[in-house]
């Protein structure tokens, strides 16, 4: 799994396996900002609430899918935002597909458009309760931040009480219609984040 410099990688282990033992069972151990995940506010506020604080409305619900072409270390500006169709609506979640998915497991990956710090703001006006990316992160790309970097974009949505998703996959089909979202998150007691599955469907689909 692409896993940031800064963070040890994840470790999948098998400790115990049939025929030679009655069961089979596996120890995983990786920070719970690998992968698709969710921050909480938490992971940039001393007081923030944990993930296991969060409210369950705030894992699923109605929210809207945006795609955007955009070039590498491109900034997202909330006037891009402002353009996308369906129009999001307060208390719903906001998904956006950049392409970035199709670069997994390459350094380019980690050269990802982010939003500007006016365009986190734009979407707090707007009551959104959260917001995906299909990259590493929604704030400026790790290879060319300052050493004073300090995560604007996650300050603005986490402070106001919207969460982040990261490293969410799968957007292409849902680009430019309104979901039903579920966003499966581990509540892990006192984390700043979690690795969670997300699903979602157009809004009116019924499962077969």
């Amino acid at each position: 799994m692409p896993t940031p410099h800064v963070f040890p990688k994840p470790r999948i282990e098998r400790i115990a396996a049939m025929p030679a033992n009655r069961l089979n069972l596996t120890r995983l151990e990786l920070v719970c900002h690998v992968g698709t995940h969710i921050d909480a506010p938490s992971h940039l506020f001393m007081d923030g609430p944990g993930i296991d604080k969060i409210p369950w409305d705030y894992l699923h619900g109605p929210g809207v899918v945006w795609g955007l072409e955009i070039a590498p270390l491109a900034d997202i500006g909330p006037e891009m935002l402002a353009r996308m169709q369906p129009t999001v609506r307060p208390g719903e979640m906001v998904f956006l597909h950049t392409g970035w998915g199709k670069l997994w497991g390459s350094q380019e990956y980690y050269a990802n458009p982010a939003l500007t710090p006016d365009a986190a703001q734009w979407l707090v006006d707007r009551g959104v309760k959260l917001l995906g990316v299909d990259t590493a992160t929604p704030d400026q790309a790790l290879p060319v931040r300052s050493k004073d970097f300090d995560w604007p974009v996650h300050k603005i949505l986490l402070s106001q009480g919207t969460l982040i998703a990261e490293n969410v996959a799968g957007l292409a089909p849902l680009v430019g219609k309104r979901v039903d979202v579920v966003v499966g998150a581990i509540s892990i007691s006192g984390s700043d984040g979690a690795p969670a599955r997300i699903a979602a469907r157009p809004v009116g689909a019924v499962a077969a």
